[in-house]
């Protein structure tokens, strides 16, 4: 563990418990519920403000824009998702309305005026 968290520091990255578990070949969950107080001290790790090599304590514009990119990313990822979801339910319940219709006009004896069993008037 202390190797995993220096060198993420020698590196400049943050380090990551899904990083961490797929390392050791095991879920993020699993690793989570066997290690939690190692989850916790990598969360709080990498929760906390990092300290960029340089003297400054902003982050580069270089870094901001890969920040907010990857934010960007993520955001979108979810949206797609949310969306692909949400086609999928309006599909079913267009399915589930059709049905129901069609239940109710058969046990309604409703004849619709286009329907081909209707005689025609001369």
């Amino acid at each position: 563990m202390p190797g995993v968290l220096s060198e993420c520091r020698d590196n400049g990255k943050r380090p990551s418990v899904l990083a961490l578990a797929a390392q050791l070949g095991l879920s993020n969950t699993t690793f989570r519920r066997h290690f939690p107080e190692l989850a916790k001290e990598i969360s709080t790790v990498r929760s906390s403000p990092s300290s960029p090599m340089g003297n400054d304590d902003r982050p580069s514009p270089y870094n901001v824009l890969v920040a907010r990119n990857a934010k960007l990313r993520r955001a979108n990822r979810s949206l797609t998702d949310n969306l692909q979801y949400a086609a999928a339910q309006i599909q079913r319940l267009a399915l589930d309305n059709a049905r129901l219709r069609e239940t109710l006009e058969a046990t309604s004896n409703i004849t619709h005026i286009n329907s081909p069993g209707r005689p025609r008037r001369s």
